[in-house]
């Protein structure tokens, strides 16, 4: 069952983990996009987020940052993106996919999040 958002229920209150990293080359808009995601996700859903370097790097070897209203204000006039990007692959990397999956499991990441280029 998905769960999305700030669920409360008698017992515990369950906030959603989003992961967001900017993989492939370099584009324009991408830290409009970041800030936007995160504003939106924190204000509206309550949705807590951590940051993953250098594109698919970052949840490979798990290379994170906080990434919070705070961590986004001013970035719309810098250039590139606040998270860094790679041309990883990580499935030319053996063990690659699986060194993901347990990155975002200790992370405590609910949903991975990446920009649709």
């Amino acid at each position: 069952m998905a769960r999305v958002g700030s669920i409360k229920s008698s017992d515990e209150e369950f906030k959603m983990r989003v992961g967001v990293l900017t993989g492939g080359g370099d584009c324009p808009g991408l830290n409009a996009v970041i800030r936007a995601v995160v504003r939106k996700g924190v204000k509206t859903h309550g949705f807590d987020f951590v940051g993953y370097r250098d594109g698919w790097k970052g949840p490979l070897e798990g290379l994170t940052m906080e990434l919070g209203i705070a961590q986004c204000r001013g970035i719309l006039p810098r250039g590139g993106t606040i998270l860094g990007s790679s041309r990883t692959n990580p499935f030319k990397i053996d063990g690659g996919v699986e060194s993901i999956k347990d990155n975002l499991a200790k992370d405590g990441v609910d949903a991975p999040g990446r920009d649709r280029r």
